[in-house]
Parts: structure tokens; C-alpha cells; sequence
């Protein structure tokens, strides 16, 4: 028997999140499938396609309870989207799924033509997204996906931070006539309080506020975010934070109002710092102006490290020690500029 992956929190980490009085709950992969299957049982119209990925996806119970609403394409990501493109524009609710390492890359003109330049109502879902292979190394990464599907016109792109966003966003991609690209890791994610607020599309989630520094999450990141702030607010610094779950579009004013409030903001992603989340924030400040520091934290341009996804997490200080790090980094440099 193989050794269990290292947990993604650290012992401080844990301490913390039991402080804030945090659940684990389950893997967003986990409970987007079962979603998913929750929906197409009372929905004849929506159908999975996978790509030899039906048991990578947990859609194994899925495919056995209703085996005329799942297409296996095999190792074919070009086929997959193009089939599901297919389906959707003749009117079934379809859900492309398949590691977002390949299918965010491989079939990328699929996704642009077939999809969103079509028009047609169709989900693709990224899996096992960012560095959840872990050690399979980089080309089982994704830490590009969010860079090339913001390009493309046509597309709203989400990553749940929770087990409660996971299951409210594959709700809304199967109610959605637009195209939808969904992206769920594999970690264990905590519970994230949420004061009430309701998951929206396209606009972010308050988890806690503060006015020395922002601290913008996104997918398994937002966790790590609420962490920091736990590990800032030891030294007097109060942070604020959201989970910018729609990356595309954009909630600019949530941006806006840090920008205002705060003195330097930090994002977080699993995803290079090219092109993803720290890059769309960093846009809507240089459109405002007059923007406080930003510390975009995410994966460097180099060629990546290989591990666990703690590892990886851990060597590119996307924890909440090494967010809390940058943020304390960004408003000593302030103090230091006065």
C-alpha cells in the first residue's frame, strides 16, 4: 500500500483552521461528480463525455446508474470537445471532462471554435487542475489554462474555492446557455464561512474584511488566504479576503473597492503568475490607477519543481505562511517608503 499524499496544510495551518472553527470536507472533484449526477437524473438532456478519465473523474457511479448519459471517447481530447459540442448543439446539457492539463491544451481550437465561437451550451471541465498530479511532473500540470481561456471570447471560467461553490457552480453550468469552463483539484478543502452570502457568478465572495491588505483567492488558493489572515491578524495586520471564484468576468468592483480600502493587495493561484488571476487583478488596477503594491503568488516562469501538491504549494509559498509573508512584505516596504 502506497503511502498517503502529504496534507496541503501545515500543522500551523490545521491549528489555525480549527481556531476559525473550519470543517474538511471533501474534494471538489468528489463533489462535482456527484452533482453532476444528482442533475442528469432528473435531467434526461445532460450527458458526460470523458475521455478515458470516467474513473479520474469519480463518474464511475455516474456511468453505472445512468449509462445512456455518458459518452467515453478514449484518449481523444479533440474528440471530446468536438462531441460535445456536438451534443449541445442539439440541445443536450453537455459536460467535456478530462485532466485540464490536456484538455485546457491539446484541444484548445476545439474549445474556442467548437464552443464559444459557436455559442453552444456546452461545459468543459478541467480536472485533477493546477499541480493536483503532484509528482506525475509538469506535463501533468496545469498552470496554464486560465492564461489561454481568458483570451477567448465567449467563455465564463470558474474555480470553486469549497465544497458548497463546487455544487452551486455545476448547477449554474447545467442551467447556463453560455459556454462554462469549470476547474476542481483533488485536495481536501475546508468549509469556508460565509456570513450568509450566496454563490454568485462573477462576483467574489467577502470571507472576512480588513483594511491593511487584500487577499484575493481562487479555487483550492482561498483557503490558504483565510489562513494568512489568521497568521496576520497574530501581528495586528487585518486582511482582507475573497474568493474570486469567476475569474472571467471579473468581479472589478471588489477590485476597485481594495484598491480603495487597502493598502497592498496579494493574490494567490495555482496557476503561473502569467496570465491567471494576479494578471487579470493587476489589469483592472492599471485601468483604475493609482493602485496600491501588488504581490501576485502563484507558480514562477522556470521550469517547475516536482513533488506532492504540498510540495509544490509549500516551495512556491502558496500556504498561508507564505502569503501572510508577502503581504508583510508589501506593507513593511510601505513603511520603509514613507
Amino acid at each position: 500500500m502506497s503511502a498517503p499524499a502529504p496534507s496541503v496544510y501545515s500543522p500551523a495551518a490545521t491549528a489555525h483552521a480549527e481556531r476559525l472553527g473550519l470543517s474538511l470536507g471533501r474534494a471538489n472533484l468528489e463533489v462535482f461528480a456527484e452533482t453532476l449526477e444528482e442533475l442528469a437524473d432528473s435531467d434526461p438532456s445532460i450527458v458526460a463525455v470523458t475521455s478515458d478519465s470516467r474513473g479520474s473523474g469519480k463518474l464511475k457511479p455516474f456511468g453505472q446508474r445512468l449509462p445512456d448519459q455518458i459518452v467515453e471517447v478514449g484518449i481523444a481530447e479533440q474528440n471530446l470537445v468536438g462531441i460535445a459540442a456536438g451534443l449541445a448543439a442539439v440541445g443536450r446539457r453537455s459536460f467535456a471532462v478530462s485532466p485540464a492539463c490536456f484538455l485546457t491544451a491539446r484541444s484548445l481550437e476545439q474549445i474556442k471554435n467548437d464552443i464559444c465561437y459557436s455559442d453552444v451550451p456546452a461545459t468543459v471541465v478541467g480536472i485533477s487542475a493546477g499541480v493536483s498530479y503532484g509528482a506525475l511532473g509538469s506535463t501533468h500540470h496545469s498552470l496554464h489554462d486560465y492564461a489561454a481561456l481568458r483570451a477567448i471570447h465567449n467563455l465564463t471560467i470558474i474555480a470553486p474555492a469549497d465544497n458548497y461553490e463546487a455544487a452551486e457552480a455545476v448547477r449554474l453550468a447545467a442551467a447556463h446557455d453560455k459556454p462554462v469552463y469549470l476547474r476542481f483539484g483533488k485536495a481536501k478543502l475546508y468549509d469556508l464561512p460565509r456570513h450568509g452570502q450566496q454563490f454568485e457568478p462573477g462576483r467574489a465572495t467577502l470571507l472576512r474584511d480588513g483594511s491593511d491588505v487584500a487577499l484575493f483567492g481562487i479555487g483550492e488558493t482561498v483557503i490558504h488566504c483565510l489562513l494568512a489572515a489568521e497568521m496576520l491578524a497574530e501581528d495586528g495586520v487585518e486582511a482582507r479576503v475573497l474568493s474570486m471564484h469567476t475569474l472571467r468576468p471579473l468581479d472589478a468592483d471588489a477590485i476597485e473597492e481594495a484598491a480603495r480600502d487597502c493598502r497592498a493587495i496579494v493574490t494567490a493561484e495555482e496557476h503561473s503568475v502569467h496570465g491567471g488571476l494576479g494578471g487579470a487583478v493587476a489589469e483592472a488596477l492599471a485601468e483604475r490607477g493609482g493602485a496600491p503594491p501588488l504581490k501576485i503568488v502563484g507558480v514562477p516562469d522556470e521550469d517547475t519543481v516536482t513533488g506532492s501538491q504540498a510540495d509544490i504549494f509549500r516551495h512556491y509559498g502558496i500556504t498561508g505562511e507564505g502569503i501572510s509573508a508577502a503581504a508583510q512584505h508589501l506593507l513593511q516596504r510601505q513603511e520603509v517608503a514613507r
